[in-house]
């Protein structure tokens, strides 16, 4: 069976020029006079790893790491600058589901359009309706528009919507964590349930309890690099290791980036 995600030397470079404050003609003048200072930086450089069925990945790194941009990339917002990436199956991504909410329709309608911003029938949608307005526990809210949400309330509709679905694929970044501990205990389970039947999973988190209990690997990423892959437990440790060093200002070079296989 192919694997659900396989990436492939992974790289998403950013070019360093072109800003919204720094339109082309300012660009190309710049580079006549031969400017100093880097053109472009990599969010991400040769990142390597593969998720099967059934497996549920944490990645894991400082702030600046790339976690989020990754998620971008396996959500298909970003296209990579190089390598491959190959995603089999259907995603569902928090990330594009924020993209899709229209802050003017209740969160009943947007439901909807979610589903229709996924591919999905509108009757099927319309049949989960019930499942996903009773998981998101919103109350009257459900038939308010969205742009009243808290972040909180807007986070447990998507996360609803998302896991409702029956992704193959499902991308989380820092969801999991909203909510009140009676959220909290059944996003947990529904992630766990499915993992059950074999969907695969990729969480950015910085909540190692849950990387631990929940995660069958993990990936470090620092500065664009994953420095470390494999068992939770080993990659966790490691983490906090550097994570101590680098707040004394003890922090060493970064790692050799990983091989193919997830060792260095």
């Amino acid at each position: 069976m192919l694997p659900a995600i396989d990436v492939r030397t992974l790289g998403i470079r950013y070019n360093l020029r072109l800003t919204r404050r720094n339109t082309v003609n300012v660009t190309f003048r710049n580079l006549a006079r031969r400017r100093r200072g880097p053109t472009h930086f990599w969010a991400l450089r040769d990142v390597t790893f593969h998720v099967d069925h059934g497996e549920s990945l944490a990645v894991i790194g400082p702030n600046g790491a790339g976690k989020s941009t990754l998620l971008q990339v396996l959500a298909g917002i970003l296209e990579p600058s190089e390598g491959v990436i190959a995603v089999n199956g259907r995603i569902s991504s928090l990330l594009t589901l924020g993209a899709g909410f229209d802050t003017d329709l209740s969160g009943r309608d947007n439901i909807l359009l979610a589903g229709a911003f996924m591919g999905m029938d509108h009757g099927e949608m319309q049949g989960r309706m019930g499942e996903i307005i009773e998981f998101a526990d919103l109350g009257q809210f459900i038939d308010a528009p969205i742009k009243t949400y808290s972040a909180g309330m807007n986070a447990r509709l998507g996360f609803s919507i998302a896991t409702a679905v029956q992704p193959d694929v499902l991308l989380l970044d820092e969801v999991i964590g909203t909510g009140d501990a009676t959220f909290k205990s059944k996003s947990r389970q529904r992630v766990v349930e499915l993992m059950g039947a074999a969907k695969a999973i990729v969480l950015v988190t910085h909540d190692m309890s849950w990387v631990l209990d929940f995660c069958n690997r993990a990936i470090l990423l620092e500065r664009g690099n994953a420095v470390a892959a494999g068992d939770p437990t080993t990659v966790v440790a490691l983490h906090e290791e550097r994570s101590a060093m680098r707040r004394t200002g003890g922090i060493p070079d970064l790692l050799p980036p990983l091989d193919g296989s997830g060792f260095r």
